[in-house]
């Protein structure tokens, strides 16, 4: 993914509201993002921040109160009933729950949307048939969704978002109601077939951990805002908005109170020899240093990590062994307990 490639989805000002008065709800206030062509684009926030309303208007399941959304290159808002259910027809969607049609097959459930396009059977069932055995389920075409494992489900579920051959595939929750094991295989299917087929993904969650498994950027939701936007690896490693920090470091059992004096934080992207490092300061400088929270991280493939060390009490040496970190081509900061890092102690 380059910077060159074209921009296949821009909200321009999206707002949207529910309600009039003092009842109005903003669910988006004033959105602003540019998706380009083939990414996997990670929309990121905690519950009633705004991400599910914001995919919804990306295909006009939900019409925005202001704004603009240009998908394709064509403005969502300006087409006309008919134009609008063509232009949907280039981008796919994915629930958490499914969404099957629990008295048909799986076969009959990827077919349902060709019916809608008026496909021919004929057409159709072989498409449906190539796409259950795109999503390792070719042995299933008979089964009903009931038969199903949640996993399973979830793949026909992705089959029948592929059936009219989208540009765009949205994913709302989509692993929120699976197990771990089922979680990465689907992550693992997304990113295949974002490979195989220059789809480009639009992932809608509340969890870090799937941002980091497939996206390349993120946008993150806070109050209905756009609180922080960029690559993945930028924002695991700078951090600028507080809903950004509360994602790298997770809340619970933090360990906020023991930062003191002379902490940093040092994050490595897997191209350093981390430990290495860290050993030879101690042993160049003769002085031991408190781990305070350390964790690694698979971000897009590439294995990324973080520590919080605990320099001595000595300034003059603290200063040095910063600088030492640094020289190493380590990313390096100083951070207090008045800087809102959160740590996960597990």
């Amino acid at each position: 993914m380059t910077a060159m490639q074209p921009t296949i989805i821009r909200l321009q000002n999206l707002s949207k509201t529910y309600g009039n008065g003092e009842n109005a709800v903003h669910a988006l206030n004033d959105i602003n993002l540019d998706i380009k062509q083939g990414e996997i684009f990670g929309v990121i926030g905690l519950s009633g921040a705004g991400k599910s309303t914001l995919v919804r208007c990306i295909n006009y399941l939900e019409r925005p109160t202001a704004g603009e959304v240009f998908v394709n290159e064509q403005e969502l808002g300006q087409l006309s009933q008919a134009e609008l259910n063509r232009a949907r027809q280039s981008i796919g969607m994915i629930f958490q729950q499914f969404n099957l049609l629990m008295q048909k097959t799986a076969l009959e459930n990827i077919c349902f949307p060709l019916e809608i396009a008026k496909t021919p059977k004929k057409q159709a069932v072989q498409r449906a048939q190539e796409l259950l055995e795109m999503v390792g389920l070719a042995d299933k075409t008979n089964s009903y969704p009931s038969q199903l494992s949640g996993g399973q489900k979830q793949r026909v579920a992705i089959a029948r978002a592929l059936a009219t051959n989208p540009k765009v595939l949205l994913c709302d929750e989509a692993t929120s109601a699976l197990d771990p094991a089922s979680t990465r295989s689907i992550l693992s299917l997304l990113k295949s077939i974002n490979e195989k087929l220059g789809i480009t993904i639009v992932i809608i969650t509340h969890e870090m951990s799937v941002i980091e498994e497939i996206c390349q950027r993120v946008a993150l939701i806070d109050k209905s805002r756009i609180a922080e936007c960029g690559e993945v690896r930028e924002i695991f490693a700078h951090p600028n908005s507080d809903i950004a920090k509360s994602f790298v470091f997770p809340r619970q059992q933090a360990v906020k109170a023991m930062l003191n004096k002379n902490c940093v934080r040092v994050i490595y992207d897997g191209q350093s020899s981390f430990e290495p490092v860290i050993a030879n300061m101690i042993l160049q400088f003769k002085q031991p240093v408190n781990i305070i929270f350390a964790n690694s991280k698979n971000i897009d493939g590439k294995a990324f990590g973080q520590i919080v060390l605990q320099l001595p009490d000595d300034m003059p040496t603290a200063a040095k062994m910063l600088q030492y970190l640094r020289m190493q081509g380590l990313n390096a900061e100083e951070i207090t307990a008045n800087d809102n890092w959160e740590v996960n102690a597990q």
